[in-house]
C-alpha cells in the first residue's frame, strides 16, 4: 500500500510564490518518478512537472522558468516551487507517484490534491 499526501496549497496574489509537497509512505519499492499535475473544472488534467528517481525533469510550456521540481528520493517527497504565479495557474494540483513493479505494469498512485488559487 502506498500513501500519497500533498501540502502546500492556498491563497496568493499574482506574482506571488507557493511551494508544494508530495510525501509518500507505505510499502514503496522503487519509484520511477514523481510528478505534480492540474486540473480545472471542465477540463482534463495536465501535466504541469515531472522529476524521474534519476533527476530528469520536464515541464509543462506555460510553467518553464517559473516553476521548478524537485526530489528528496531518501523521503520520497517531490516538492514543487511555485514563483511569479499568475492567476492561470490556479487550480487543483495533484500529485503522482509512479512505482514500478518486480511483475506486470507499474503502479500509479495520486494525492488527494491541493488547492491552489492566484488572485489578480
Amino acid at each position: 500500500q502506498v500513501q500519497v499526501a500533498e501540502s502546500g496549497g492556498g491563497l496568493v496574489q499574482a506574482g506571488g510564490s507557493l511551494r508544494l509537497s508530495c510525501a509518500a509512505s507505505g510499502s514503496i519499492g522503487k519509484i520511477n518518478g514523481m510528478g505534480w499535475y492540474r486540473q480545472v473544472p471542465g477540463k482534463r488534467r495536465d501535466m504541469v512537472a515531472v522529476i524521474t528517481s534519476g533527476g530528469s525533469t520536464n515541464y509543462a510550456d506555460s510553467v518553464k522558468g517559473r516553476f521548478t521540481i524537485s526530489r528528496d528520493n531518501a523521503k520520497n517527497t517531490v516538492y514543487l516551487q511555485m514563483n511569479s504565479l499568475k492567476p492561470e495557474d490556479t487550480a487543483v494540483y495533484s500529485c503522482n507517484v509512479n512505482v514500478a513493479a518486480l511483475i506486470g505494469r507499474d503502479l500509479e498512485y495520486w494525492g488527494q490534491g491541493t488547492l491552489v488559487t492566484v488572485s489578480s
